[in-house]
């Protein structure tokens, strides 16, 4: 159990470093297109590898790959845009606090797409987050740009579109597999976009290709697999918890790199929007325990 946990942190470590090198990245000249591209491109190579040399079973159905398209080539692609993006108009870690809004965003897409109830423990936990958001954006240090506020908001929004639709489309699928192909299907989405857009570039210096390399490397492969093999031995909601380290790594790291400092009022407003975030990924877990207790389970094909 100790070790499930120790690798949950690391998955949140590696996920929580991805504004800061896309910060250096951006210094060395990179587009937002250019690194997603990479990112995403270098990812699906390493997982497809890792299959092949494993010889999994990595063939899917007309229906998965038509859902995969939506969920890489489109949602995902849509999420890591707004937040790469974000973090060039506001501070890493309000970035990072603001994604994790995205239990909340669930919760309330779950209730009117799969009729999810939505306990008095939910709605309390709802007020509190969005509590301490009045705090987080209320008292801001200096001028918080809202396109930047936009963007990470959106990010979080789409995120919630893409984990509730996933959770009903890709069950029978292995985790890797899912993960290669949705980085597979971002990474010809970015490509397509960087064509289309003329944003598309790799006339930048070492550091830059550095940079690439540990997204894709150290935020993608590694962080998703440790999640993953984590989730298998705690299980979800422990997971999901323990995740919410990563804007904590975020914030540390933007401010001893990059100065980028929140005030005292908004650290308050970031832990009350986390402790919400944590009492609605509790909740849940406890309404879906009491549902399968009272109905046969259900799967989605």
């Amino acid at each position: 159990m100790v070790k499930g946990y120790f690798i949950i942190i690391l998955s949140a470590i590696c996920f929580g470093l991805i504004p800061i090198f896309a910060l250096y990245a951006y210094q060395s000249g990179v587009t937002t297109t250019s690194l997603l591209f990479l990112r995403f491109s270098f990812s699906a190579l390493i997982f497809f590898l890792y299959l092949f040399l494993k010889k999994e079973n990595w063939r899917i159905t007309r229906k998965q790959f038509l859902s995969l398209v939506l969920l890489g080539g489109v949602l995902y692609m849509g999420q890591s845009s707004f937040y790469f993006t974000s973090v060039k108009y506001i501070p890493a870690s309000l970035a990072a606090l603001l994604l994790y809004l995205y239990p909340i965003f669930v919760a309330v897409l779950s209730y009117f797409a799969n009729k999810e109830r939505l306990s008095k423990l939910t709605l309390i936990a709802i007020a509190i987050s969005m509590f301490g958001i009045i705090f987080v954006l209320g008292s801001p240090r200096g001028h918080i740009n809202l396109f930047g506020l936009l963007l990470a908001g959106g990010s979080a929004i789409i995120y919630s579109i893409y984990i509730v639709i996933g959770d009903r489309v890709i069950k029978n699928l292995p985790p890797i597999v899912t993960c290669a192909y949705v980085s597979l299907f971002s990474g010809f989405s970015f490509f397509a976009f960087g064509l289309l857009s003329h944003s598309l570039s790799f006339h930048f210096g070492k550091v830059g290709w550095y940079m690439v390399i540990c997204i894709a490397f150290f935020c993608g492969v590694i962080a998703m697999f440790t999640f993953f093999v984590g989730m298998k031995i705690i299980g979800p909601t422990k997971a999901s918890i323990l995740s919410m380290v990563e804007p904590v790594v975020t914030f540390t790291f933007s401010t001893l790199l990059f100065h980028q400092k929140l005030s005292a009022v908004q650290m308050i407003g970031g832990i009350i929007v986390l402790f919400g975030a944590i009492l609605v990924v509790m909740s849940r877990e406890k309404n879906k325990r009491s549902e399968n207790e009272t109905q046969p389970r259900v799967s989605y094909l």
